[in-house]
């Protein structure tokens, strides 16, 4: 997934940039209002991190900009505590506040949040809580996974791995997040056990398991449902 770092601190971008990266994120860095605009312009944003003050363009008037086109989740970074602030920023149509200093910790896990909530809300389900991604249909309401409308048979495990990747497609996850919030222990090192669920989920999902579409292998790092046009 793609998020917009507006920001005219260098060590801010490169704060935020640092932790992001490492939750399988693309980051685009942009040091003033302007040249924000410009990037959410040309890519495909999925979340944007402004700051209120910023040289050329403000956070403010860049919000109005995006909600003209847009109604992805945007979080205010700002050193200004006034209440009257937030209250205008939240009234623009921002997501949410976080005053500096900050934990970048913090503001990994509220981008995730939002992240989550606007997919399945407004992108990513219809009212039954259908998860579509090209030809793959997912039902949460009766955990059942469809290819081309034909139900595929899965184990638990199976089921979990899939369901994750697909509420977030296009993010990349570790061996270690997928482990862990899927077998909800600690995680050893056992890449075997996720190697086989991962081949098993390809047999069945993909045309050709070789040459996968959907369930790509991010070398080094982990894997990642690609996001693909229904």
């Amino acid at each position: 997934m793609n998020i917009l770092i507006a920001e005219d601190e260098q060590d801010i971008r490169n704060l935020l940039d640092l932790h992001l990266v490492k939750e399988g994120y693309t980051v685009f860095h942009a040091k003033n209002g302007a040249e924000a605009l410009e990037i959410f312009k040309k890519n495909n944003i999925d979340l944007a991190v402004l700051d209120v003050m910023m040289p050329k363009l403000d956070g403010f008037n860049l919000l109005k900009k995006i909600r003209e086109t847009s109604t992805i989740p945007v979080i205010f970074l700002t050193a200004r505590i006034d209440d009257t602030d937030k209250i205008l920023g939240l009234g623009l149509g921002a997501d949410d506040y976080i005053t500096k200093p900050f934990n970048p910790i913090e503001v990994v896990a509220r981008i995730e949040a939002h992240l989550r909530r606007y997919f399945r809300y407004a992108n990513g389900t219809t009212q039954n809580d259908i998860i579509t991604n090209g030809s793959l249909k997912l039902d949460k309401e009766t955990c059942t996974l469809f290819k081309n409308d034909v139900p595929i048979e899965l184990n638990a495990k199976e089921y979990k791995i899939i369901e994750l990747l697909i509420e977030n497609r296009g993010k990349v996850y570790t061996k270690k997040q997928l482990y862990e919030t899927v077998w909800e222990d600690i995680y050893y090192g056992d890449d075997n056990t996720i190697m086989v669920h991962i081949s098993h989920i390809r047999e069945k999902i993909e045309d050709s398991p070789k040459c996968p579409v959907y369930l790509k292998t991010i070398r080094g790092i982990g894997y990642k449902l690609e996001k693909i046009k229904s």
